[in-house]
């Protein structure tokens, strides 16, 4: 018999990778214990599960954290002030000329504007007054770029007064934006204005000379019903802008106006750029075809008198916002048929005629006929 191993000599069984297990060695000896003590072996959390689902269970005492209540701030009476139109502008008209001044606090909000960034129809500022804080402008009409436009009571100069900001001295910001206001003189119309001295209208040689030479056109912006003319010239893009043309008869046989040509531009010289003509070659409403829009004359419902609607727009390049028409009338006896130099065409998957003769629209895709006002100021457009 060989001799006997002392059991407590023994070294404790190891697992595969070197670390003691005690599910080993109780495998390997009997336990003194009993069978029992082997299952609890192999079981070595099984006690201690019952003691803890049968032992006396001590009510919870933490809780979630409490967060303070903050106070809230009591609601304030609070209106977004809105911006209130400033009376900054002062305008006199003379016989002849124009004076303007201005608060350098343009926009009544403490900012005071540079004079170098300031003019009136292209003209600069001509004087200051450092005490109280205004530039002035001083001009004849003729001097600055101005807009004449005539109705049947008054001639109105039209005068665009613009702002141009400065970046701030030292910095690339500015606080203050652009602006453009109209400066308007209106006179007074005592008879037709011409180069001949004014007459009294109960002087038969002054009314039969209005009767016979002197044609008066008109080109007025409508409302939408066409009834009365529209008090601003304000659009949004997208806005159809309703145009009437007219020449006032006076003693003439029955007359028929005719728009023969219209321009756009950014400022009240035709020969500018950008422009874009709209109206063309004797009468052909191009816009409709060139940019695809809604722009078209409407039937003629009076011989004295054409309709007709521009879709509106702007300029791609450059900062005014602001868009002048020019445009060239022309009138015939009434009784003479439309030609190919006296139409009112528009474009509609073709182009037709207001006064429902579409034949002389045949030539506006080519050319129909010498400009007659080559010689003119605006022959270059």
């Amino acid at each position: 018999m060989g001799p006997k191993s002392d059991p407590a000599s023994r070294s404790p069984a190891l697992s595969p990778l070197g670390l003691w297990n005690p599910l080993q060695v109780a495998s390997q000896f009997q336990s003194p214990l009993g069978p029992d003590f082997k299952s609890l072996a192999q079981e070595p959390f099984g006690l201690q599960e019952k003691q803890l689902l049968q032992g006396p269970v001590k009510p919870l005492d933490w809780r979630y954290p409490v967060v303070p209540e903050v106070q809230r701030e009591l609601a304030v009476d609070f209106q977004l002030r809105q911006p209130v139109t400033p009376s900054s502008v002062a305008v006199q008209c003379g016989e002849n000329r124009v004076l303007v001044e201005v608060q350098q606090d343009f926009f009544s909000n403490g900012q005071l504007i540079q004079p170098t960034g300031l003019s009136l129809g292209g003209c600069p500022v001509v004087g200051q007054d450092p005490e109280s804080r205004v530039l002035i402008f001083d001009y004849e009409f003729q001097n600055c770029i101005s807009l004449l436009m005539m109705n049947e009571d008054e001639l109105v100069y039209t005068f665009s007064l613009t702002y141009t900001p400065e970046a701030l001295a030292g910095t690339p910001i500015t606080r203050a934006d652009g602006a453009i206001v109209g400066v308007q003189c209106h006179y007074q119309r005592l008879q037709n204005v011409s180069s001949d001295a004014l007459r009294p209208t109960w002087f038969p040689y002054a009314s039969t000379k209005a009767g016979e030479e002197v044609l008066l056109f008109s080109l007025k912006i409508m409302m939408d019903d066409w009834s009365y003319q529209r008090p601003s010239y304000s659009y949004f893009l997208g806005d159809v802008i309703n145009i009437e043309a007219s020449v006032y008869q006076y003693n003439h046989v029955p007359l028929r106006v005719f728009v023969d040509r219209c321009v756009a531009t950014q400022v009240p010289d035709v020969n500018s750029l950008p422009r874009y003509s709209f109206i063309e070659n004797h009468g052909c409403f191009v816009d409709a075809k060139t940019t695809a829009s809604s722009s078209r004359f409407m039937p003629r419902s009076q011989v004295d008198k054409i309709h007709f609607q521009l879709e509106a727009f702007m300029f791609h390049e450059g900062n005014s916002l602001s868009i002048y028409i020019t445009c060239i009338l022309k009138a015939t006896i009434a009784s003479a048929p439309s030609d190919a130099q006296r139409k009112s065409c528009s474009f509609a998957n073709g182009w037709i005629a207001a006064d429902g003769n579409d034949q002389v629209c045949g030539c506006c895709d080519s050319t129909c006929g010498p400009d007659e006002f080559a010689a003119s100021p605006y022959g270059g457009w």
